[in-house]
Formats: structure tokens, sequence, C-alpha cells
């Protein structure tokens, strides 16, 4: 049975302000995420080797992934944390590497991370006992080293004993467009649409990001999709 999907459609919400911290802030996730998170008037810390913001309420910090003092360092004070580092060429130690540090330092503080993952750890629509990484109708050939390092980070948050984690697998298409503020949420499945298709904008990733943050869900592992 395909995971349930859920119909979005949330205006920016008013709930209490938070300090959240964004690791790849300079990426196409990440610097979505800093927007929204600003437009509904929440403080940002934006971590990146070489952060810039003319924005009083985002607070640019230099910082090395590959530096765990300094990592812990740079994401104390926040309320949540929001990690958006991706690898091409695929780096799995690098990237299960940056993904503990951060719920170790999550973990002490008692901060909820978002983990911005891979769709190569989705289930694949239509058979449960094939992950999207292993499927090319999804994951060329070139692809799927890539997809495999996004399955070793979800499983590095799953190892965590303590920390309090949850493991976004975008669609099959993630890439810049408009926001509509609208998706459809899932759990560990691949979201399609009834043409087959499976995307949606970084504008809206990061809505639902936000989503997520401000009104925790219970599943660990979700996905979303265009509406």
């Amino acid at each position: 049975m395909l995971a349930a999907q859920l119909d979005i459609r949330r205006s920016p919400s008013m709930s209490t302000q938070k300090t959240i911290a964004v690791l790849g802030a300079t990426g196409m996730v990440g610097s979505r995420v800093i927007a929204e998170a600003r437009s509904r008037g929440h403080r940002v810390r934006a971590l990146s080797r070489k952060p810039v913001s003319d924005d009083p309420g985002v607070t640019p910090v230099a910082v090395d992934a590959n530096d765990p003092s300094a990592l812990r360092e740079a994401l104390a004070g926040s309320d949540a944390v929001v990690l958006a580092v991706r690898t091409f060429p695929a780096d799995a130690a690098f990237l299960t590497g940056t993904t503990r540090t951060v719920l170790d330092a999550a973990a002490e503080r008692g901060t909820r991370v978002l983990v911005v993952g891979g769709a190569g750890a989705l289930r694949s629509p239509g058979d449960q006992e094939l992950l999207v990484a292993d499927n090319p109708a999804y994951v060329p050939a070139e692809y799927r080293a890539v997809a495999a390092a996004g399955i070793a980070q979800l499983e590095a948050c799953r190892s965590h004993a303590t920390a309090d984690w949850v493991y976004l697998s975008p669609p099959a298409e993630l890439a810049p467009g408009p926001r509509t503020g609208r998706y459809r949420r899932g759990t560990d499945t691949l979201l399609t649409a009834p043409d087959g298709s499976s995307r949606i904008s970084a504008e809206d990733m990061a809505v639902a990001i936000l989503d997520e943050l401000e009104n925790p869900g219970a599943d660990r592992h979700i996905t979303v999709r265009a509406h």
C-alpha cells in the first residue's frame, strides 16, 4: 500500500518565533529555507563556508562542516536546525560524519533537527521492496552513488539513540520554481502525480520544511511533492 498523501494548503504560521540554524545556507534548498523562515518572522543563523546577508534577522556564520568543534559551536543558541548539505560527486563519509556531529550537538541541547535527505531512501511506488536508489526509472546510474550516500545519511539518523530528528526526502525532481504554498505530504514512499511525475519546487520544499518545524509530525521519515 502506498503511503497516504495529505493535501497541504498552509499559510505562514503565527507560531512562536524561533532561531533556526541552516547548515548549507547558500545552497538551493538552504537559501530558500532562510527566505521562508524570515517571511514567517523567525530569526536565522546562516551556516556555510562563506555566508553573506544584509538581513538583520539573519546572522551569517562562517563554518567548515569538516570541523566538528566549530560546527558544534556554530549551532549553539538555535531552537531548530535544518541540515541541507548535499555532495556531488558523492561523499558518504562527509555526509554521515556531518550528520552525526549535528545530531550529537542537537541532542545535548534538546534541539530538533530536520535533515534534508535524498529521494533514494524512499520506497518505489508500486514496489515496496525496491528502493528508489535502486530503481533506474528514477535514479540514473551516474547518480546511484549520490542516492546511496543519502541512504547512509538516513541510517546515521536512525542509529542515533537520543537526537530529535526528522528526515525529509524530496521527490524525484527538485528545482527552483514558484512558491504555491501547497504540496502533498507522505511518509517513506515516493509520491507521484497521476501522470507519473514526482517533483516539487525548492520554494515549496522550503514551505514544507518550515511547516514541519513549526508543527512537528510523528513520522521520522517523510516526503513531499507538488500539489
